[in-house]
C-alpha cells in the first residue's frame, strides 16, 4: 500500500465517521439548547437536568438511524475490501 492510498483511506474513514456522528451530535446540540432556554426561562439551575434529555435524545436518534449507520459502514467496508475508493 502506497502512502497516498493510506492517506486516502484515512481521509475516507474520517469522513464516514463525521457523516455518521453528525446527525446524533446535532440532535444533542438542539436538545441542549432547548433545555438551556427552558432552564433560563424557569430559572431552574440544576446541572443534571440538562444531561438526561440529551442522553435520551441521542440514544433515540442512534436507534432510529441504526439501519442507515449500518448501511454506511457496510458500504465503506465492502469498498475497502474490494479495493475500490468509497
Amino acid at each position: 500500500m502506497t502512502p497516498d492510498a493510506a492517506t486516502d483511506l484515512m481521509r475516507h474513514a474520517l469522513l464516514i465517521t463525521i457523516v455518521i456522528a453528525g446527525p446524533v451530535l446535532i440532535i444533542g446540540l438542539l436538545v441542549g439548547v432547548i433545555v438551556s432556554v427552558v432552564q433560563a426561562v424557569t430559572q431552574i439551575q440544576e446541572q443534571t437536568l440538562s444531561f438526561v434529555p440529551k442522553i435520551l435524545a441521542m440514544f433515540g436518534m442512534t436507534v432510529v438511524l441504526m439501519p442507515w449507520i449500518c448501511q454506511k459502514l457496510m458500504d465503506f467496508t465492502t469498498a475497502m475490501f474490494m479495493g475500490v475508493s468509497p
